[in-house]
């Protein structure tokens, strides 16, 4: 069907011509006549399925029909994020959409200065996009008023209650009208995670596109067995093979990712990281250069791998195995993207091998597994040079224990 079946206000509907859209994807499709209808949802589709607007464009036509009976004041609705990139994107989508409305938007996130974000309240705003911790605080200094609010929406609600967020959202939401709408949109959701989301929902709808835990099927997936020491070396003859054009890789910890950068750079690769101790300029900057095609490569920690929009990744490479399976496929997802043909490559050391049987008993399927033809997988460990500690240390050991004893860490703001 078209957009124009869903029964959106023109102006929205000519926005989305403008940005080039046809026909809704099939969440679009299931989800937006129930937002509509004003029931309580919980969405779960594939990552690169379109979700955001399946919750966007219902929410401005919303807010237009409030508009026309004189009812738009004061903030109507709140999205909740896990991170401060998912966050600015959801605004830039809003405002892509609600190009040829009156409809005003502010984000709140940590990492910048907050005057601005409270110039932008004061200002008056009709739409709040968030991560919990800075909405906490202006909360407790009573910077926020939320008693006209109508739509709540999590997005990414799976990493909102599993990874630290239920006590910041319990708590967000008790200075919430009883009396909303309340959506929660996820690429995987686990039965527990389900049953704590209906805490917050009113006899909600279900859309399930596919099944919970799989990948998108635009998305070629395979696995190389490599020794942790030849990571990089492998890394860096993958990276001049063809069609290695746009490339994502997944590290678990920042100094990981430090490292990385670093022995790239010294390789002549074009790259970039991006991880929590980066400045919100520095990581805003880091993916738009990747965005733009200025970077081969874009190294990054986890809070890349929920939601974010990236053309044309052509690769993501796990260069540290996630311990989760759920953020396996949240990574993957960067690719293949719209329908686009992806590719995911995992590097598996021996120490590893058990986190990839639980992937892929997580996802109901065996991965390829694939060889570098020429590629030394038998090499020694390099001796150190003087002065450096020896190699043999095995920081990595240290870390990835302390991660299986508390793998659901508190999601990056």
């Amino acid at each position: 069907m078209p957009f124009s079946k869903f029964g959106l206000e023109a102006d929205i509907l000519r926005a989305i011509q403008h940005a080039g859209y046809l026909r809704p994807t099939p969440v679009q499709a299931a989800a937006i006549p129930k937002v509509m209808q004003g029931h309580d949802l919980i969405a779960i589709a594939q990552t690169g399925t379109g979700k955001t607007a399946a919750f966007v464009l219902p929410m401005l036509h919303r807010l237009c029909l409030a508009q026309r009976q004189g009812q738009l004041r004061g903030i109507k609705a709140l999205i909740l994020a896990p991170t401060r990139e998912l966050a600015v994107q959801i605004v830039a989508n809003i405002r892509d959409y609600g190009q040829h409305l009156p409809i005003r938007t502010a984000v709140i996130h940590g990492g910048v200065e907050e005057d601005a974000q409270i110039k932008a309240i004061r200002k008056g705003v009709h739409v709040i996009v968030a991560t919990p911790g800075r909405l906490l605080d202006l909360l407790g200094r009573q910077k926020l008023d939320f008693q006209p609010l109508d739509v709540l929406v999590l997005d990414e609600a799976d990493r909102m209650l599993d990874m630290g967020f239920v006590h910041d959202i319990e708590a967000i939401v008790a200075t919430l009208p009883k009396r909303r709408q309340t959506l929660m949109f996820s690429a995987t959701f686990s039965k527990d995670v389900e049953s704590l989301a209906r805490r917050f929902l009113y006899q909600p709808k279900m859309v399930q596109i596919g099944k919970r835990s799989n990948p998108a099927d635009t998305v070629s997936q395979c696995v190389y067995e490599v020794p942790t020491h030849l990571k990089n070396a492998l890394l860096l003859e993958l990276l001049g093979q063809p069609g290695f054009a746009k490339v994502l890789v997944f590290v678990r910890m920042k100094d990981g990712a430090d490292r990385l950068t670093n022995f790239l750079r010294l390789a002549q690769i074009k790259v970039a990281k991006l991880h929590s101790s980066r400045s919100q300029d520095q990581r805003l900057q880091a993916l738009q250069d990747f965005k733009d095609g200025k970077i081969q490569v874009l190294v990054a920690t986890d809070i890349v791998a929920r939601g974010i929009d990236i053309d044309a990744v052509s690769h993501v490479v796990n260069f540290d195995f996630p311990v989760n399976p759920e953020d396996y496929v949240h990574r993957i997802g960067r690719t293949g993207r719209a329908a686009a043909q992806g590719n995911a490559i995992s590097f598996v050391p021996k120490q590893d091998l058990n986190l990839l049987d639980r992937l892929e008993l997580f996802i109901g399927q065996r991965l390829p597994h694939k060889r570098l033809r020429g590629f030394d997988y038998q090499a020694p460990v390099p001796a150190p040079t003087p002065g450096e500690k020896s190699p043999r240390r095995d920081w990595r050991k240290r870390t990835r224990e302390m991660e299986l004893r508390n793998p659901r860490r508190r999601a990056d703001e």
